[in-house]
């Protein structure tokens, strides 16, 4: 059973967070001086994190790096936000980066906030780096303990010798063999619950006190916020529930949602979800529903 863990994505990036900035920015000379506190409007979540970093060909400035479960509509002006704000606060100038982890079909991730007002114009670019385009060798080759937990779900990593191979690395390493929970947490979007479980040899169960756990969950109430009126937050849960069957089971499992959309219980669509998250293979999940 792994020991409860730190797995914010400070806890991460910190575990080698010059190797970190040479790859969200592409610049091989660049070096970490520092992860900045932010404590400021805004920026006070576990998925923000501020690094001051140096190389000699831009001097000083900050990388900025905030990761999401899956990409929004509103990430555009938050980033503006966000490097304006760090900006302000430090007095450098910032990189921005969105690292995007689950990928979301019903909207296109954009690489710039832009508007105009009368004719004045406002711009922010940003990188944008979506894991699952990310090959898997990366985390192996160049030393990012970081990624090591997002195996499965990188370009390349949805297989048992890979998700065995990232895990000995974890359990040999006292910093880095909590993070197993995570590892396993994505390993059931592309192997069986049951198999994960022989992987790891420890209870699933296990997997509810994972961060990123919760985060699917609750991703279903954010999502009810911003549905139609006349769903509500069940419109936002069922949504959920779509991506989470087609990311783990593929497009045979949407066969389920003419079923799963008739569900109006709030409670219900959250039974469902779990369900999902935990299945061990898309027949027990259809046994669910008979």
């Amino acid at each position: 059973m792994p020991k409860p863990a730190d797995t914010s994505t400070k806890k991460l990036i910190s575990l080698a967070p010059d190797n970190w900035v040479r790859w969200v920015t592409d610049i091989p000379d660049i070096k970490a001086q520092e992860i900045l506190s932010g404590e400021f409007q805004w920026i006070s979540r576990e998925s923000d994190v501020l690094i001051r970093v140096t190389s000699p060909e831009h001097g000083e400035f900050l990388v900025l790096n905030e990761v999401q479960l899956r990409y929004n509509s509103k990430m555009p002006r938050r980033m503006r936000c966000y490097a304006g704000l760090a900006e302000e606060k430090y007095q450098l100038p910032t990189y921005p980066v969105l690292i995007n982890i689950l990928p979301t079909s019903d909207v296109e991730i954009l690489t710039q906030f832009t508007s105009n007002v009368a004719g004045l114009t406002a711009t922010q670019d940003y990188r944008v780096i979506n894991l699952w385009e990310v090959d898997v060798n990366i985390p192996f080759q160049q030393s990012l303990p970081s990624l090591l937990p997002f195996v499965p779900i990188l370009k390349g990593g949805g297989n048992e010798s890979t998700i065995r191979e990232a895990l000995q690395i974890l359990r040999r390493d006292d910093d880095l063999n909590q993070l197993e929970t995570v590892l396993a947490f994505f390993a059931t979007f592309v192997l069986e619950s049951a198999l994960v479980q022989e992987i790891m040899r420890w209870d699933m169960a296990v997997l509810r006190e994972s961060p990123w756990y919760e985060e699917i969950l609750k991703e279903g109430e954010i999502r009810g916020k911003a549905a139609a009126e006349e769903r509500g937050k069940a419109e936002g849960i069922i949504s959920s529930i779509r991506t989470s069957l087609e990311a783990k089971f593929g497009n045979e499992a949407l066969e389920l949602m003419p079923q799963i959309s008739q569900v109006n219980d709030l409670e219900r669509l959250q039974d469902i979800l779990r369900t999902v998250v935990l299945a061990n293979n898309f027949e027990e999940l259809q046994q669910s529903f008979l």
